[in-house]
């Protein structure tokens, strides 16, 4: 054991960025706000053990308990201001900071003071959406506007996506729609958004702004499914792949360059500058792109890669991977729990470990040799991102393989070259080469749809509690990390670790009843076991439908199927308790007295907030599930990103 012990030496800074990573993921999913000041405390003495050389324990607590105070102080530093409540026309004035296009609208970021829309102090952001037939302001104008805001809404059941949250730490106030607006100034901001804007413009391609300029959201809408089905949806978000190809053009372009310019190769090697100038190139294709956190962790790691080749260093390391989580998660602890983040660092540590540890043996025949490593990349890049593709979007694609083996190459020859040339190309007028890279899309996306068409090409999957990707991300960790002697030990605690956790998923309960912290909507599981609503439609829990459905491994996008009341009431019957709930005053007025008084009647649930100090025992408050055992499990909406003030 100690032998083994003492083999982990080199690999012991690998589980730093993990153990504050973990630390952050307590902090977020706390159901209460641990106290600022104690956490800036604790904070200083944790970094000052983990700097000092002390017991190899408390360094691990400590770099712990830094992860959790570390976010802790992060989220009260930046101090989004939050709207109380939805605002419906309102007049504000504002700057028009940036542009987000979209397949089906268009999406403005509007800069104003926070005290207009009873947000705090302060300057406040706002997104909001403008109607095809009102003209797009430009980036810099100061417009006043006619608006309806939204206040981010938090999770709609225990472990699900707590959108106020996530726009909490995007530093974003509210979303909603803008009716009518006048411009007050114009003012061309000379910024990155503003060239992304007018780039936009010019080559008048999805694919140039989903592609070079970031806009997450510009692939149409009915395409997206099969492009997540067929497992290329990744090439959507511009991460790895991207930058690869990029830095690859870049380096040649400038490599063939200074190889031509005698003075300078004659005293460096031509490898240099052109590395240099590529990294140049890379920094301007990150701003141009919008800055989304795969983005940055691909650069981040493109920075160590040139820099470990111009000092003649390893270039890919699980160190260097390592090094950029940290930087990232200094820059914001919240990205570690985004699917972006998670997603993007899966993939790389799987293939880093892959063909630096495990070194799988290649074939001598070329053509196969690339067949073989594109399949051993796919297979491993899906496995490890699996445990995160399944928790954050309940699906997974089965015929990711060939998809990214048929489709991958198309991109990356046709699509992506054609679609950089077409930047260029557009601001003379000519858009050939983008349209020529959107008849090669329709082409590939005929296949991706054969594809989505086979038999159970998106297996729909059940939810993984955070219990369950936690042990499920330390039998990764630990089959990367663990340096094995003789017995393959990491093996076996890769097995056992994931068991676990596929255990938990697997003996998991189903809750039988939802409510939203409002109780305008709620929902039943019925005798068939889909889910029954008390609502076919709710605006303000749009997207709370499918992600019930998701819990109760439904499919989504379906028919919500509405139960109707009887008198008013809706009645729950199960073998472990009876519930009643109550949408409407009329009925409650009625019926609340009998209700109470009803022994049969475990749990009222009501719209309206009922005052009966005699029946609080009975009235549940707030966000819920109740599992079939009876067990209430509650959605906590009190942290700061909730605005519980």
């Amino acid at each position: 054991m100690q032998e083994l012990w003492q083999n982990q030496s080199g690999n012991l800074f690998l589980w730093v960025p993990f153990l504050m990573a973990f630390g952050a993921g307590l902090y977020f999913n706390l159901p209460y706000e641990p106290n600022a000041i104690l956490c800036i405390i604790f904070a200083i003495a944790s970094a000052a053990l983990v700097l000092c050389k002390t017991n190899i324990v408390i360094r691990t607590i400590s770099l712990f308990i830094f992860g959790f105070c570390y976010s802790g102080m992060f989220t009260h530093i930046i101090n989004t201001p939050q709207i109380p409540h939805g605002l419906h026309d309102v007049e504000i004035i504002g700057t028009v900071d940036n542009i987000d296009y979209t397949s089906k609208k268009t999406r403005i970021y509007i800069t104003t003071n926070a005290e207009s829309i009873n947000a705090g102090k302060g300057n406040a952001t706002v997104r909001v959406s403008i109607n095809d037939n009102i003209k797009v302001p430009n980036i810099g104008d100061k417009i006043s506007a006619n608006i309806g805001l939204f206040k981010p809404n938090g999770a709609d059941a225990p472990e699900a996506f707590d959108y106020a949250r996530w726009a909490y730490f995007n530093h974003l106030t509210a979303t909603g729609y803008l009716t009518e607006y006048e411009t007050l100034s114009k003012k061309n901001k000379n910024n990155i958004s503003t060239l992304r804007d007018y780039l936009h413009n010019k080559a008048n391609s999805f694919l140039v702004d989903t592609l070079v300029l970031g806009y997450k959201n510009a692939v149409p809408e009915t395409d997206s499914p099969i492009w997540t089905a067929t497992g290329v949806g990744h090439v959507w978000s511009i991460s790895g792949f991207h930058i690869t190809l990029v830095s690859g053009w870049l380096f040649a372009i400038f490599y063939l360059i200074f190889r031509s310019i005698a003075p300078i190769t004659c005293r460096i090697p031509a490898r240099i500058p052109a590395l240099v100038c590529a990294w140049i190139g890379l920094l301007f294709y990150l701003f141009l792109s919008g800055g989304d956190i795969a983005t940055v962790r691909a650069f981040l790691m493109a920075t160590l890669v040139f820099a470990a080749f111009i000092f003649g260093r390893n270039a890919i390391s699980m160190r260097n991977v390592c090094i950029a989580f940290c930087l990232i998660f200094f820059m914001n602890p919240h990205f570690v729990m985004q699917p972006g983040f998670q997603l993007s660092f899966a993939a790389i540590f799987g293939l880093i470990w892959l063909w630096n540890d495990v070194k799988p043996k290649m074939p001598n025949n070329k053509i196969l040799k690339i067949i073989y490593t594109a399949t051993l990349t796919s297979v491993t890049a899906t496995i490890f991102t699996a445990p995160f593709v399944i928790a954050h979007f309940y699906s997974l694609p089965i015929y990711g393989l060939i998809g990214n083996l048929i489709l991958l190459p198309i991109f990356s020859i046709a699509i992506m070259p054609l679609v950089m040339i077409a930047i260029f190309t557009s601001l003379f007028g000519w858009n050939y080469p983008a349209n020529l890279a959107e008849e090669i899309y329709n082409f590939s996306l005929m296949i991706g749809n054969k594809i989505s068409e086979l038999p159970n090409a998106t297996l729909t999957m059940p939810h993984v509690p955070n219990s369950a990707l936690l042990f499920l991300i330390i039998g990764f960790i630990c089959l990367m990390f663990i340096r094995p002697i003789r017995m393959k030990i990491n093996y076996f605690l890769f097995i056992f670790f994931v068991l676990i956790g596929l255990s938990i998923i697997v003996f998991q309960k189903r809750p039988s009843f939802y409510a939203t912290s409002d109780h305008e909507l709620v929902a039943f599981v019925g005798k068939n076991g889909t889910l029954e609503f008390s609502k076919s439609r709710a605006s303000n829990h749009y997207f709370t439908f499918d992600t019930w459905k998701q819990i109760n491994n439904e499919p989504t996008g379906t028919k919500n199927v509405r139960r109707k009341p009887v008198e008013g009431l809706w009645y729950y019957h199960t073998h472990n308790f009876n519930l009643v709930y109550i949408q409407k005053f009329v009925p409650l007025r009625k019926n609340i007295v009998k209700l109470c008084r009803d022994e049969n009647i475990d749990y009222i649930v009501s719209y309206f907030d009922i005052d009966a100090p005699k029946c609080n025992h009975k009235i549940l408050r707030g966000g819920f599930v109740i599992y079939p055992s009876g067990k209430i499990k509650y959605v906590h909406h009190n942290r700061p990103w909730h605005n519980p003030h």
